[in-house]
């Protein structure tokens, strides 16, 4: 109900923006996700400015930064003189208040479910007057996973925790993705099941504890920035939970793809990633 709300709140949104017959030319994205979708319907050229952690296309480092996730930059912002704000559906409670009251147009896209990926980008191709774009952007996207769903349909489900974040060299503060999010959808699309409990959010903190009684036969372990967090040894901080059959068996996998968290295109690297992870058999038998 909440992704159907969510949706129907986008699309009179774009319908405004259409209605207004003014296709933006100076476009602020505030989240990576939308930035990539930009370049993928073919509106990066209309960018000026983008988030702090948005790092495709290369391009964009040549942009103007407005800031993080939820503190953007509002100065900063409206020193730019957009003619259209993008944010993500997260993020519209923290700033597109204050947006708004600034006199900026403003556009919130869907991003928790795979299905939001599609909604996305068509707001996105509306809003900008890429639709015909964002339609085949979307059905080569459809495509390619309906491919790996294939290959992995007759494979057995094996039970995959996927953390998105915890502190550094520690166990502490996990955040796992949660069955109803994106990465949940890729990962049954990878001949996977995801054990953490649906949260609305598509993700939750647990604990160690909780990992033990949700027994993983896999554990994908998203690292995030530099190739070695503080020193540490991904792998190694997993031993604490040496009781775990995952951690027994060596299957616990840390990842550094940027891609990886980020709901756009790149969904169908996310899902070959998870495929390589989940299932290495296919790997060996194409190899044959």
């Amino acid at each position: 109900m909440k992704t159907t709300r969510l949706t129907l709140i986008a699309a009179i949104t774009a319908t405004v923006l259409c209605a207004a017959d003014v296709s933006p030319q100076r476009i602020i994205s505030t989240a990576p996700n939308i930035t990539e979708l930009l370049y993928g319907i073919g509106a990066f050229d209309k960018v000026v400015a983008v988030s702090d952690y948005c790092t495709y296309p290369p391009a964009v480092k040549q942009l103007p930064r407005v800031g993080g996730w939820e503190n953007s930059n509002l100065e900063q912002i409206v020193r730019l003189k957009p003619d259209l704000v993008l944010l993500t559906d997260a993020q519209s409670p923290l700033i597109q208040p204050q947006l708004k009251q600034l006199g900026l147009r403003t556009l919130a896209v869907p991003s928790c479910t795979l299905e939001d990926v599609f909604v996305a980008m068509n707001l996105l191709g509306q809003a900008t007057g890429h639709a015909a774009q964002a339609r085949e952007l979307a059905a080569q996207v459809r495509s390619k996973l309906d491919t790996v769903r294939l290959r992995t349909s007759r494979l057995p489900r094996r039970r995959v925790l996927l953390v998105v974040d915890r502190t550094p060299g520690t166990l502490r503060d996990l955040y796992v993705a949660t069955r109803g999010s994106f990465l949940a959808d890729l990962i049954d699309i990878a001949g996977g099941e995801c054990i953490a409990a649906p949260e609305p959010a598509g993700y939750s903190r647990i604990s160690k504890e909780a990992v033990v009684a949700l027994a993983p036969d896999v554990i994908i372990d998203f690292v995030h920035g530099s190739e070695s967090r503080l020193g540490e040894d991904p792998v190694a901080v997993w031993g604490d939970l040496s009781l775990l059959h995952a951690v027994r068996e060596r299957q616990v996998y840390p990842v550094r793809n940027d891609f990886l968290p980020h709901a756009s295109q790149f969904v169908v690297d996310t899902a070959g990633l998870l495929t390589h992870i989940i299932h290495p058999e296919l790997d060996r038998k194409a190899a044959r």
